[in-house]
């Protein structure tokens, strides 16, 4: 009986190996794309996504809410002890997955990230 419990252990193990790697691939992908103006400039954007499809957002990028996983507006007083501060006039707090992103109210530019301050 012992024995049946640890070969199937065993076989179960080996089976997911794949499963659980290809989930570790999945969690951040970086997409390049490359056009090339009819002037002969050439442009190149870069995006990584981690896993749920969330962004790592950086300064001067447009932040698009529908990359942002757990998107809501953020009271940034109860988050004070973790980095964040009052938004300057024109900017809001949003959260973006683990990420705490300074975002502003007209165009949607960047202007700071926070990254992990949830949990």
């Amino acid at each position: 009986m012992f024995k049946k419990i640890i070969l199937s252990a065993i076989s179960a193990s080996v089976a997911l190996t794949p499963i659980v790697a290809a989930s570790a691939e999945a969690q951040t992908r970086t997409v390049t794309t490359v056009k090339e103006r009819r002037n002969g400039t050439v442009v190149q954007r870069t995006v990584t996504t981690r896993q749920n499809n969330a962004r790592n957002w950086r300064a001067g990028q447009r932040f698009d809410r529908r990359y942002a996983p757990n998107y809501r507006v953020i009271d940034y007083r109860q988050y004070r002890g973790r980095g964040l501060y009052a938004p300057p006039r024109g900017y809001r707090w949003v959260r973006s997955g683990r990420d705490a992103v300074l975002v502003a109210d007209r165009g949607g530019t960047v202007r700071t990230v926070v990254t992990r301050i949830y949990r």
